[in-house]
C-alpha cells in the first residue's frame, strides 16, 4: 500500500476510534454521494445533477439521524440541564417530540434555510 493511502487509512481509523458516530455519518454521506454520481453516469445522464445528489443526502440525513439527534437532545436537556427525573422527561418527550421532529423536518427540508438547499438551487453567494 502506498504511503499516502496508508497514512489516510490510519487517520481514518483514528477518527473512527475517537469519533465513531461522526466518522460513520460522514463516510455514509460520501459513499451515498459517490453511489449516486456513479449511477447517474451509468444511466447515461450527460451532465451530473448536483442538486439530485445533495437532496438525496439531505433527505437521508433527515430520515435517519435527525429523529435520533432530537430524541437524545430532549433526554439530555431534560435530565442533565433541567435535572428532571426520567418519568417527567419521558412524559415531556411523549407530548412534545412529534412537534419537535415535525419542526425539524419542515424547517430543514422544505424551507430555504440551509446552505445545502441554496447550493441545490444553484445560488452562488
Amino acid at each position: 500500500m502506498g504511503s499516502v493511502a496508508k497514512k489516510g487509512l490510519q487517520k481514518y481509523l483514528l477518527q473512527l476510534q475517537r469519533h465513531p458516530l461522526r466518522t460513520k455519518a460522514i463516510t455514509a454521506a460520501v459513499l451515498s454521494g459517490i453511489s449516486d454520481t456513479v449511477s447517474q453516469k451509468l444511466s447515461g445522464i450527460p451532465k451530473l445533477q448536483l442538486r439530485r445528489i445533495l437532496l438525496k443526502m439531505v433527505v437521508l440525513e433527515q430520515l435517519t439521524t435527525s429523529p435520533c439527534n432530537n430524541l437524545l437532545f430532549m433526554i439530555y436537556y431534560g435530565m442533565v440541564v433541567e435535572g428532571r427525573p426520567w418519568m417527567h422527561v419521558k412524559s415531556k418527550i411523549k407530548q412534545e417530540y412529534p412537534k419537535v421532529q415535525m419542526t425539524a423536518w419542515t424547517g430543514n427540508i422544505f424551507k430555504p434555510t440551509s446552505k445545502i438547499y441554496d447550493i441545490a438551487q444553484g445560488c452562488t453567494n
